[in-house]
């Protein structure tokens, strides 16, 4: 008896249930999004499965703007440039949150030669830059060039050089870069893939003269950085991604000009049968993920 009434609570004259132990649901918002604040993106929306109060914590705008990058308000006025979606009034009208994950798709500008998103891990800035805005030699000229679709590539088409004396790829980026240290690539395949039955083969007769001389990958920055590398092209029918050097931008507040290229001009041999996609720039400390893009 003694036990039973020890479950029991008295209100008054009434008796009642004893009052139930706080949970994680009575936490306040504000408290929720001050703890969540110091997590990873993916966390935080993990969390935000748990209840109510957690849903409502992982959309404070404070939580979602110390993901963002420091200026991304002049990322947003980069992509906005000939825009016809209007990405500054989409990005002002919607919280931080929305603004993250927007920004996480894949943004075209510069007429669509270049994408750029953010990392949904980390908010690090990532970009590609398509062939279709390098500077190549003898690109009009189809005895050498030609464009050739595909699945691969993020841009659905590649630049293929099918036999050439002079080799010569430039490029630059201007962007306002935020600060840290980033790792530029170009994406190169030797040989021709297609599909037959299904599966996918490679077509590797035009190959040749990638192995005599190496190619020189070069990068300098507007703030005077520079970087070479050189590499001999060896393997065929995978998609490699060719370190040209890093550079780091110490100021967040203005645009970086980022110029780079790929050359083999030793006219003593021809060489062919080389496919350009695109160059991509990383944050250095996610460099080795790349390797997952290898096909």
């Amino acid at each position: 008896m003694g036990s039973s009434l020890s479950l029991l609570f008295w209100h008054g004259n009434t008796l009642t249930d004893p009052p139930s132990e706080p949970g994680l649901g009575d936490l306040p918002e504000n408290c929720v999004a001050s703890i969540i604040g110091y997590l990873d993106p993916p966390e935080i929306c993990r969390l935000a499965m748990l209840n109510r109060s957690f849903r409502g914590a992982s959309s404070a705008d404070f939580v979602w703007k110390s993901k963002l990058p420091l200026n991304y308000g002049s990322i947003v006025q980069r992509l906005i440039e000939n825009d016809d979606e209007k990405l500054d009034d989409y990005c002002t009208d919607m919280c931080k949150r929305d603004v993250y994950f927007r920004l996480c798709r894949s943004n075209s500008f510069d007429g669509g030669s270049k994408k750029v998103w953010l990392d949904r891990s980390n908010g690090k800035i990532c970009m590609s830059i398509s062939s279709n805005g390098f500077a190549i030699t003898g690109i009009d000229d189809r005895r050498y060039w030609s464009r050739i679709p595909t699945e691969e590539s993020r841009f659905h088409s590649v630049a293929y050089v099918q036999q050439i004396w002079w080799f010569e790829v430039n490029g630059e980026v201007e962007f306002p870069f935020p600060a840290g240290s980033y790792s530029l690539f170009f994406r190169l395949q030797l040989g021709q893939a297609y599909k037959r039955f299904g599966r996918r083969v490679c077509n590797s007769e035009k190959v040749h003269g990638w192995d005599r001389k190496p190619v020189r990958f070069q990068l300098s920055t507007s703030d005077g950085q520079q970087a070479t590398t050189q590499y001999y092209l060896k393997k065929v029918g995978k998609w490699i991604h060719y370190h040209a050097g890093d550079f780091v931008v110490s100021d967040s507040g203005k645009s970086t000009i980022v110029k780079f290229s790929m050359t083999q001009i030793d006219c003593t041999h021809t060489k062919g049968g080389l496919c350009v996609d695109s160059v991509v720039i990383y944050p250095s400390e996610l460099r080795e993920r790349l390797q997952c893009f290898n096909v």
